[in-house]
């Protein structure tokens, strides 16, 4: 997640002496320093299952301090999808307008999730459900709709392209096959304590599946 710009100080007259107080972050900087916070928790070995305890320990705030910003941990988790689902939506959009949709193009999508969950271990934790186990039911249901978005924007990208006789089930065999790839990889970097890169040979899998 990217940092959030902090407001630059006003200039201190000449000869003043600037107070030393600790400027409090505006609601929305405190949100995002929240979910970075927990992402960066998930990162860590054995991290499944945080409590709102340590978080806010690890920021140095109260519990109640957090649920000024979030209602509940779930509503937490939910910031952590939106920014998944916004980055690799938009990335997807991307890609179907720079490229001309075929196999190549699956490839391209199927390789930037790949990269965005190796460079986003934290996230990758939240993808596969791993860090979703405790939590609301609903959690896993959106991220299980959020892979049946990606199959669907795989399957799409390769029926344009198709060239067999049917080509509508040989695309959604495909999209399947390449679903199922990425959900593979994800959970064998998350659950290898993050030791396995998902991107171990992607080229040559990409070539024997496309």
């Amino acid at each position: 997640m990217s940092h959030a710009e902090l407001d630059t100080p006003e200039p201190t007259p000449a000869g003043d002496t600037p107070a030393a107080v600790r400027k409090r972050p505006k609601p929305g900087e405190r949100r995002v320093q929240i979910l970075q916070a927990l992402a960066t928790m998930l990162e860590q070995p054995g991290a499944e299952r945080i409590t709102t305890a340590a978080l806010a320990a690890r920021l140095d705030v109260s519990e109640a301090a957090l649920y000024r910003h979030f209602a509940s941990k779930a509503q937490m988790f939910e910031g952590l999808i939106e920014f998944i689902e916004q980055s690799v939506f938009t990335l997807i959009n991307q890609i179907a307008e720079r490229e001309a949709a075929g196999p190549a193009q699956a490839g391209r999508i199927v390789a930037m999730l790949i990269q965005f969950a190796e460079k986003n271990p934290g996230m990758t934790r939240v993808m596969v459900g791993d860090a979703l186990v405790f939590e609301n039911d609903r959690l896993q249901q959106r991220m299980n709709q959020f892979f049946d978005k990606v199959e669907a924007s795989l399957k799409q990208c390769l029926r344009t392209g198709a060239d067999g006789a049917t080509p509508t089930v040989d695309a959604s065999v495909r999209a399947s096959v390449l679903t199922a790839f990425i959900v593979g990889r994800l959970q064998r970097f998350a659950r290898s304590g993050f030791k396995r890169p998902p991107s171990e040979h992607l080229e040559a899998s990409l070539a024997r599946m496309l």
